[in-house]
Formats: C-alpha cells, structure tokens, sequence
C-alpha cells in the first residue's frame, strides 16, 4: 500500500481551497473537472476540500508557476486576508493573517502566523522568503492550529509542501531574464537511484538582479548606489526510501544563501530636522521634498546583509497493526548578518556595523511523533512536539562622525536659532568636541535564548452519523526559555555619565536651567548611550505550561450542502525583549529616567476563535462557493514597537477580530478555463481598554483602533485558461489580481502612516509543447506598476509627533517628524524558457 502511495500520490489533484486560488492544472492532468478533485490535507489526512470543517487555502504547483510564486510575500496575490511585509531587512518578515501577526524586527518574539515547510516548524516567518524551489502545494490555514501542526500559533499557518522525489527519471531547467537587470537559472533531476527501493531530486537554483532604489551616498563611506537588489543561490536534494509496501523514508537537505543590500528607505515626509541633517553632512541629506516613488533613498552607511538557511530532516512513514506512524526529526540552522544606516540619510549620525558583531542565530533541533488511525466510526490522531531552538543574538549600534554635533544642535536649537550650536554638547559637559559620543563608539550586546518546547497533542473525529461528524482536539505544551544578557558599551557611556554625575547635571542647569534638565540629560542619555547598561549581565528565565484546544461540529445536509461550526483556543508562547530599554518616567538628580529595565519578560499570547462555515458544491459539482464567518479574541497581544530609540514589547489586553471569508472557483463549460476569486472582510481592532506600560503615550491612538496592517477589506480574482494550439502545441493565459482596502501600516497608528486603497494584478503569458518538453512565458508583476508602502516608520531622532500626552490625540500641525518607508516592489516583467525532460 505504501508503494502505491508514493508512485500514484501525484496524480491526485490538489488545488485552491478556502480563499479563492486553485491549482486547476492539476486537475486539468488527470481531465477530472469538477470540484470532487480538490484534495487537501489540513487534518493531516487527505481528504475532499469540501468535507473539511476549516478554512483553508491549498495552491498547487502549476498556480503557483502561473502567478509567479517563489516565495511567501508573493502568495498574498492568491490570498485574501494574508499580508506579508519586509521592513529592515528581508530577514524582517512578517506575515498577517486576518490582520493578525507579529510585528518584526525583534528575534525575541515567535511568530503568531508559523511557517512549516516539510513538516518542520520554522522559528521566524523571515525563513519563507527565498526561493522554496519545486513546491506541491502551499497551504494557508487561518486560525489557531495547535492540535495539528507542531508548534502551536495564535494566529494561523502557512504550510508549504515540495515535490518529493519520484522513481521514474525526469528533468527540468528554466532560465530567466527580466527588467532590473534580473536573471535567474533552475535546474532539477529526480529518477531511481537503486531499482524502486530509493530515489533521488536534486533541485539547484540562482538568481540575481539589480536594486529597486537608487540609493544617494554622500561621503560615504559606502559607495553603493542600489538598494533591494537580489543576489542568492539555493541547493536542495532529497532521498526517498521505501523498503516494503508499510514504510517510507524521507531525508531532505538544504542550503540557502542570500547576499544583498536591503532595505533602504524613501521619505514619505520630510521634517524640518532635514535642515539641520544637511548642515552636518555638508550637502542635502535627505529628499527635500518627500516623492517616495521617485525610490531614491539617501544612505552614506547601506543595508548590506547575508542570509544563511540551512537544515537537514528526516521522515518516516511506517504502517503498523493499529495506524500509521510518522516521526520527523530535524536539525536547522539560520542565521542573519545585517548591517544598517541607523538614520536612513547622508548624514553619519548612528549605523549598525556588518562585522560579525551584529547578527542572529536560530539553531533549532526538533521532532515530531504522530500516531494515526481510522475505524468506521472514528479518524483518531495522538502524537508529541520536541523542540530545543537557541538563538544568538549579537547587535551592534554606533555614533557616526557627526552623531555629537548632530544631536547637539538638535538640543540647543531655537526660534531664533533654528540651526542650533555646533559644540553645544562639548560646552554642557565641558569636554573637547566628538570625546564625548566618540565616532566608532557605541553598544556592544550579546544575547543568548534557549527555548525548550514538549508538546502533547491529539485531533479525533467521531462519525456520529454517515451526515454528522464531531472533531475534537487537545494539546498541553510546556516551554521553558532562558535568556543571559550581556551589555556593554565600548566607550564606557562617558557623555551620558558626565552628565549623570553630580556636577554635570549641575552645569547642564547652570546653562539651559533646571527645567530643560530632565530634557536634555535624557537625550544624553539614550539607550545606546546609557552607561548603567554598561557591563550589566542578567539572567531571567520563564515557564509556561498551558491546554489549547478545538472542537469542531459538522454535517452535510446533502451532497452539495456542508456546515460547520467551531471553536478554537490558541497560544502562543511568552518571551523576553531583546533590546535595552530604561524607565521614561522624570529625570530627577538621581537619574531614575535612564534606569536599566532588568525585567524584559512579557507574557503568552491567548485567542479564543469561533467560526461557522457553509461549503456549497453546485450545477453538477463544477461550482464551488464556501462562505465562513469568524470571531477572535486575542488577550495579551503581543505588540512589538519602535519607539524612536528602541523596540519594546507591549501586551495589549484585547485584540478582535471578525468578519466573513468567502470563495468561489467555476470550472466553466469551456475547456481549460477555471475562474476562481476570494474574498475577506476582517474587522481587527484593539481593545478600547488604555494600553498598560505606556507612560509616554506613544501608544494612545491604539485603542479602539483597527490594527496596523489590517485591511478591512481584501479579495482576490484570478483566471486560467489553456488550450491546444495546432497539433502538438498548447498555450496558457493566467491574470490574478489582489485588492486591499486603507489600512495604517505603523504600529503606533500615526495617521502620515496611512497606506490607501490599491490593487495589485499579476500575468503570464505561456507558449510550449503540449508534453511539456520546451514552454516560453512572458510574465509580468506588478502590472499596472501600483505604488504602495510596506510599513512606514519614524525617522530616528527626527522630530516629534503631535501627540498629546494629556488628551491622547494626534495635533498634524504639531507633526515634525520626518517619515520613512519601505516600499512595495514595483512593476517587474521578463521572459522564462523552461524545458522538461
């Protein structure tokens, strides 16, 4: 049976599910047209689309090649509801879901929307975006999902399935160029190693291309005019064992390399700090005036970062008397060097070094056992999640050559002198020029995690009737995490202890007077600056033992109609910030604004999901039409902000979300033509309840607000069509388009951050054989080259917002901040040859 199985599982079509994308190609193969081909797996069982009682999005391989999908971020055009952004680096990824996920930027936080690729849990959603290479399928399951994936997620999963290898021989090569200079080659093998007892795939692939943005250097000292490039290479081979008709054996091996400069950023809104940038760095700084999709950013340090992913797995598939038992057992390791223009502009004000100094390190081992059977009356499943992730994390943040001068004339700037003083920090601290904030200088810190995760968990199904059907599913996860910490600064922190001292603090009054005190001796005294950090080692550790859970009631009124209603408990688990952060409340002589926090803990994150659902199979199953309705309580929610000066971590007490989801697919009377659309309605807002630890009221515009990154509304449309050209040829036409409503793509809610409405639309074009044998494609991303922001932030200490800290409400003419972005690729076109053997 087992033998079977792997020779014959690929003739099973497995297409769009859920929201509105399908593998209709697949379907096409096996000339079965109508929606009974639709198989998925997200109860861990094979199983038709429209007898599972979840929302799920399965696209299968020839979509995803259709719309030119190689990555997570692109899978959003296929998907309504899901949003995948980059921010400092590509590394920074971060997908939503429902307008659900985890802020990025910060290693210390797990991901509410997980990555599984192969089976194995991925510890960051950065790990998706690179070339997955031969893919199956992708499947987008929305809500929590602990008692079927390994590691437990409040928010949803993205579960991505390659092509494993096959006994009969075949090849593949496709070459590929495009505009920006891009250029990309792929190449895999798969066949028989020894007779039909093990087989091989062997995928390799590399591409590059030419930055997105022109990039404005000034002085340097970096002399690279491009940013968003893209430059890496990916291996990846697969055994697959089957020694009888009960067993087979998977082993899966991959790196992944990327080497690129990413990401710079483009002024949304130029402050007029910009004045005083231009004055330090001799020439003009930054835009003068904001036109964001000109894409000139202006940094004199660049992004440049190496990505490296890299992992081996195991999995066994072995048939026993009382089910099937599969283990997967892996070992992964993927690490991040980034260096950064701290400022994101000409002038050398603060930048992250890429020395080997400033990076992050997952090493994660873990194993999955599952047992899994079927009577007439119950599908049962029991299984356990081993995990042990450490992670590295070393940073670096350092004073450029006109830091001093920069924040002293910041400081000493008046309606009179809008400029500001030079030397000004060098005469409050009576110490020579650029001693004080030395160039070169700044903090060292190292943190080590380790993270050990067991989980036990089951998902059962009890055929009531041969209509009704009850699933319920447990899980209990234990985590365990330790974090040392230990921070230092190279150069002592000596302007900010000068200014600590006694006498400093007195000669800083002597000249701006008691009340600015507190002002400026803050300034002085920030994060990276802050000597009480200095040779500061900690140690924190914390437990979590929680139950999550789900059941699940379904039945089928008829062979079209089938409904479902179901509740869900999610987790996911607490942590610790990995950034210095110091109490913000006064200044007195004893210093206590700029005091350590010691505890960077914060709690588990909780969801409570309801959904009822109603899948429809119509006009002779060649019309498929699902429509949901859902409700999510998130409590503890765990934000992760930038405040101007550092990441922390804040847990909301209430986040909600509800809406409907909705699908339909058409195998229309014409051959070779599918139509298929989705759509979400999401309703995700905070709690009206003021957020706790806030006292700067940085975060006041939050409650009651809708998420950042949280589209109300958002659907997608795609249409396929193939048909035979002459006697031997076929063409391909496939167009899909994704829409997002307004939504803010700040975390802090700060209305310049306001991303509008846009459509995004995607096509190829393909010509070929009709056995495959050569195909030419023209495709196009971006086609109508739609312009919008991925997240926009502050820029570092350049301004201040018109936030009332008394009356929590934002004054837009009290607004000096200049913003930042990252942007949305934009229009991107080319030719791929493909050939197959």
């Amino acid at each position: 049976m087992r033998f079977s199985q792997v020779l014959c599982g690929t003739a099973s079509a497995v297409v769009l599910a859920g929201l509105g994308a399908t593998s209709v190609a697949q379907a096409q193969e096996a000339d079965v047209q109508t929606v009974d081909s639709i198989i998925v797996t997200a109860q861990k069982r094979e199983q038709n689309l429209q007898d599972v009682p979840v929302v799920v999005t399965a696209v299968g391989a020839k979509l995803l090649q259709d719309t030119g999908v190689k990555d997570i971020k692109d899978l959003t055009i296929l998907t309504p509801g899901l949003t995948v952004t980059s921010t400092s680096s590509e590394a920074s990824t971060t997908a939503r879901v429902r307008g659900v996920g985890t802020v990025g930027d910060n290693p210390g936080l797990e991901s509410s929307v997980g990555v599984v690729i192969d089976g194995v849990y991925r510890p960051r959603n950065g790990v998706g975006f690179g070339d997955l290479g031969e893919m199956e399928r992708i499947e987008v399951l929305k809500g929590p999902q602990g008692t079927l994936f390994g590691k437990n997620t409040s928010a949803g999963v993205i579960n991505v399935v390659t092509k494993e290898p096959e006994f009969g021989f075949g090849a593949n090569a496709e070459v590929t160029m495009g505009n920006y200079d891009a250029k990309g080659v792929a190449a895999s093998v798969t066949g028989p190693l020894m007779g039909d007892k093990l087989a091989g795939r062997l995928y390799v692939a590399a591409r590059e291309r030419d930055g997105y943005n022109d990039v404005i250097v000034g002085n340097g000292p970096s002399s690279r005019k491009q940013d968003a490039d893209q430059n890496f290479y990916t291996v990846r081979g697969q055994l697959l064992f089957v020694p009888d008709d009960q067993a087979t054996f998977r082993v899966i091996a991959d790196y992944s390399r990327r080497d690129e400069n990413c990401c710079g950023a483009v002024q949304i809104r130029t402050g007029p700090t910009a004045g005083i940038l231009g004055l330090v760095s001799g020439g003009t700084a930054l835009a003068p005036t904001a036109n964001p999709f000109d894409r000139v950013a202006y940094s004199n340090r660049g992004a440049p970062a190496k990505i490296e992913d890299k992992g081996v797995s195991l999995q066994g598939d072995i048939d026993l008397p009382i089910g099937t038992l599969t283990s997967i057992s892996a070992i992964r390791q993927w690490r991040t060097d980034n260096g950064q223009d701290g400022d994101f502009t000409t002038a050398d004000i603060t930048y992250r070094n890429k020395d080997g100094s400033n990076y992050s390190q997952f090493t994660t081992y873990s194993q999955e056992l599952r047992l899994a059977g079927k009577s007439d009356k119950f599908d049962w499943m029991f299984g356990a999640f081993l995990a042990d992730e450490r992670l590295e994390n070393r940073s670096n943040f350092l004073f450029g050559n006109q830091y001093e001068q920069y924040l002293g004339r910041l400081l000493s700037r008046s309606a009179a002198n809008p400029a500001g003083v030079a030397n000004f920090i060098a005469l409050l601290l009576n110490r020579a020029p650029n001693t004080s904030f030395t160039p070169g200088q700044g903090l060292y810190d190292r943190y080590n995690q380790r993270a050990t995760t067991v989980a036990l968990f089951t998902n059962d199904t009890w055929h009531v009737t041969d209509a009704f059907e009850i699933t319920a599913g447990l899980r209990y996860t234990a985590e365990k995490k330790e974090l040392s910490t230990f921070q230092t600064n190279s150069d002592g922190g000596v302007g900010c202890g000068t200014a600590l001292s006694p006498a400093g603090q007195a000669r800083i009054a002597g000249i701006v007077g008691a009340a600015l005190t507190p002002t400026i001796i803050g300034n002085l005294c920030l994060p990276w600056a802050n000597p009480l950090f200095n040779g500061r080692g900690t140690d924190q550790e914390r437990t979590d033992k929680e139950w999550s859970g789900t059941l699940k009631a379904s039945y089928r009124f008829s062979p079209e109609v089938f409904t479902y209603a179901s509740f869900a408990r999610g987790y996911k688990g607490g942590g610790f910030n990995l950034d210095r952060t110091q109490s913000s409340n006064g200044l007195p002589s004893g210093g206590s604004g700029v005091t350590p926090i010691y505890d960077t803990s914060f709690p588990a994150e909780f969801v409570d999901s309801y959904e009822l659902g109603m899948k429809n199979t119509l006009f002779n199953r060649t019309v498929l039409f699902n429509v949901s309705l859902f409700q999510q309580k998130f409590t503890d929610f765990q934000l992760n902000t930038f405040l101007g000066t550092s990441f922390v971590v804040r847990s909301i007490p209430e986040v909600t979300s509800k809406g409907v989801d909705a699908d339909f697919m058409w195998f229309t009377p014409v051959r070779g033509l599918v139509v298929q659309s989705g759509f979400t309605y999401a309703d995700t807002k905070y709690g009206k309840q003021p957020i706790p630890n806030d006292p700067g009221n940085a975060l006041a515009l939050l409650p009651g607000s809708n998420l950042s990154l949280a589209p109300k509304y958002s659907g997608s449309a795609s249409v396929t069509y193939e048909t035979p050209v002459g006697d031997n040829l076929k063409a391909r036409f496939n167009i899909g388009a994704k829409y997002s409503s307004e939504y803010n793509t700040g975390s802090d809610l700060f209305p310049p951050k306001v991303q509008k409405a846009y459509t995004v639309v995607n096509g190829r074009v393909a010509l070929g054989r009709d056995d495959d044998r050569w195909t030419v494609e023209l495709w196009g991303q971006n086609l109508l080259n739609e312009k919008y922001m991925q997240v926009a932030f502050n820029g570092p200490l350049q301004g201040s917002s018109g936030l009332s800290a008394t009356q929590n409400t934002y004054n837009a003419a009290l607004d000096t901040i200049t913003y930042n972005a990252f942007l949305g690729a934009p229009r991107t076109y080319g030719v791929t040859l493909r050939s197959k053997f």
